[in-house]
């Protein structure tokens, strides 16, 4: 009790004015009733965004409840700047207002509640001395829906592989949503919740609305072990604004916890043959593979990844046969493993299996693969949002940096700003993406409103490996356009870039769509929302160096004019892909090609005629 009276003590700002505004004015902090609500301000306008109706942390022990405030320390800023490998910008820069509270529970044990204020958003996050309680065991943090607010929420799945559909109710048999979660309280205001920031000794969590249709609860996946030291919940992360605000927010890696890789001139993004959306089991046939690495040296892309099975590679060589012959055409392999934890082995899953779980097993396993001038891992199958996840998925980042590994995470939860502090993380799954044209039918009439949804819901969050653009169909059919297709790896950020389609979809195209493909970066220094709206059409500009390229889609079944705002683009020559008139996703006999290529120079045209799934392309120079 010393201490906390001491610290008390310290805390000299008037609990009365318990709110926190952001630099900018724009996003607001207030305390409300026993609880929070977070304000937008535009112009001579307020929002109430959403309610936050309790707040806390429940201990073991049976502390935590009853909290009550007792003071909070003056306001202080807080300025960062920092560089991201991948991303939406390469060079990164925010401020906010931070102020911490302080609360005494039933038991008279301290909590803290630090809340920061960002130009585009809030983040708050728990704070209290593992030596003082026992470990947690319940969140009280809740945020209030209420029914009649427009959202697009995805059902939580262990893989988050799963839609987002526009809704006005918490009302569902599933009580339980994954993040992120985007609301719109108003015309022009969205909001849109996650959480970043987890470490060892953290699970990650999801929301609830069990208890009541508007109270969504955070709940951790698991009851934490004991720590030491001081405790910290992840963030939980609030981004606010217009959509464009919501679209070209860095939040989520703005208060993750800076690179922890001292050398990171090894980490290489670029564009990746893959060979499972065509072929399912291509990865354990030598002589398809070779087509893949051949596809890569004419496509001029870097890497090829070597997809489950590999070990048990037949029809003519073996594994160490697959990576002597793309080093021989100077192309990159990079290799699937099985993480061994939730799809196993005695259920009929793919391997290798088993290789990377134990510390030692790992260790040698990376060892071998930087010895073989193997540039990556793609480790799939994970066993959901467990803390002992959490650890394991880290662990493998130190482990694959140690050995110069990039990381591709599949069957995996969604990125909480590990993007950041591992740079060598260069894609995350998490996303009901083509790979399910593999699968079934389900994805053929929703791909449209799916693909034009991810850019304002799952993309805003971290790298998404959706393995967008294909032409032809994988086991089921898909009735997007060329252009939509040629779109989308414009759209969605992923600093891997996975091309999935057959060798003969590829190399059949016109060769300006061939040279598009293999000049496409996948890294960007900056991301602007042009227009659109969820589930129906969403065009982005994305810069690299002096060349900006800008994609729109359009999510509905029949053709609408997008327009949007490209006044900010210098005057210069420009590409434009989109679609031939008539064309709709599926070629008739007398007409063979779907596309229509045209260049020109000065400004762009600022509305595009969509085919129903269309989409187009501009690719823009000085």
């Amino acid at each position: 009790m010393k201490i906390i009276t001491t610290i008390l003590a310290m805390a000299m700002t008037s609990i009365a004015s318990a709110q926190v505004i952001s630099p900018n004015g724009k996003v607001e902090w207030r305390e409300k009733g026993k609880g929070f609500a977070v304000v937008y301000h535009d112009d001579n306008n307020e929002c109430e965004v959403l309610d936050i109706t309790n707040v806390g942390m429940l201990m073991k022990d049976g502390g935590g409840k009853e909290l009550t405030l007792k003071a909070k320390m003056p306001t202080k800023t807080i300025k960062d700047s920092y560089t991201m490998i991948g991303g939406k910008r390469h060079e990164c820069s925010n401020e906010a207002n931070e102020v911490t509270y302080f609360y005494i529970d039933n038991i008279g044990r301290q909590q803290q509640l630090i809340v920061r204020a960002y130009n585009d958003g809030v983040a708050f996050r728990y704070v209290f001395d593992a030596l003082q309680h026992t470990r947690p065991t319940e969140e009280l943090t809740t945020y209030r829906i209420t029914e009649g607010r427009k959202r697009w929420m995805q059902k939580w799945t262990e893989p988050y592989e799963a839609f987002f559909p526009l809704s006005t109710t918490g009302e569902s048999e599933n009580k339980r949503w994954g993040y992120p979660a985007l609301l719109q309280p108003s015309d022009k205001v969205f909001a849109l919740i996650t959480e970043a920031g987890i470490e060892r000794y953290n699970s990650a969590s999801s929301l609830y609305n069990d208890r009541n249709k508007e109270e969504f609860r955070v709940v951790m996946d698991e009851n934490l072990q004991n720590t030491t030291g001081k405790w910290r919940s992840p963030y939980r992360v609030v981004i606010v604004g217009e959509l464009k605000d919501v679209v070209s927010s860095t939040l989520v890696t703005d208060v993750s916890e800076p690179c922890r890789i001292e050398d990171t001139s090894w980490i290489k993004p670029g564009s990746v043959s893959w060979i499972y959306w065509a072929y399912n089991h291509g990865s354990n046939d030598y002589q398809i593979l070779r087509q893949y690495v051949d596809m890569a040296v004419e496509m001029r892309w870097p890497y090829v990844l070597i997809d489950a099975e590999w070990d048990e590679m037949k029809n003519g060589g073996h594994i160490e046969d697959a990576i002597r012959y793309a080093h021989e055409k100077g192309i990159k392999p990079i290799l699937w493993y099985n993480s061994s934890t939730a799809w196993l082995k005695a259920w009929g899953a793919p391997g290798p299996h088993e290789r990377l779980n134990a510390p030692e097993n790992r260790e040698r396993e990376f060892a071998w693969l930087e010895k073989m001038g193997v540039a990556g891992v793609k480790i799939d199958f994970f066993a959901g949002d467990k803390q002992e996840t959490m650890e394991y998925c880290i662990d493998l980042l130190e482990c694959a940096a140690r050995h110069h590994l990039m990381v591709n995470f599949h069957g995996a939860t969604i990125p909480r700003g590990w993007q950041r502090t591992y740079p060598n993380l260069v894609s995350v799954e998490a996303v009901y993406g083509a790979e399910w044209y593999n699968n079934n039918a389900t994805l053929t009439p929703k791909a449209a409103a799916h693909n034009a949804t991810l850019p304002f819901t799952r993309n805003v969050i971290g790298p998404m490996d959706y393995t967008p653009c294909t032409f032809s169909d994988s086991q089921h059919k898909h009735i997007t356009t060329h252009a939509h297709e040629l779109a989308l790896p414009v759209l969605f950020e992923s600093p891997l870039l996975h091309w999935a389609d057959k060798p003969e979809s590829y190399l059949v195209q016109p060769k300006e769509v061939k040279d598009f493909m293999s000049a496409l970066p996948t890294i960007w220094d900056e991301t602007r929302l042009l227009g659109g709206y969820p589930g129906e059409w969403v065009v982005i500009a994305r810069r690299q160096g002096n060349t900006w390229y800008v994609a729109g889609i359009n999510g509905k079944d029949s053709s609408q004019t997008l327009s949007f705002d490209a006044s900010f683009l210098p005057k210069g020559k420009y590409t434009l892909f989109t679609d031939k008139p008539g064309y709709k996703g599926e070629l008739p006999a007398n007409n063979p090609t779907p596309w229509s290529i045209r260049k020109g120079k000065g400004r762009i045209p600022e509305k595009i005629i969509c085919q129903p799934r269309g989409g187009f392309v501009f690719v823009c120079r000085n």
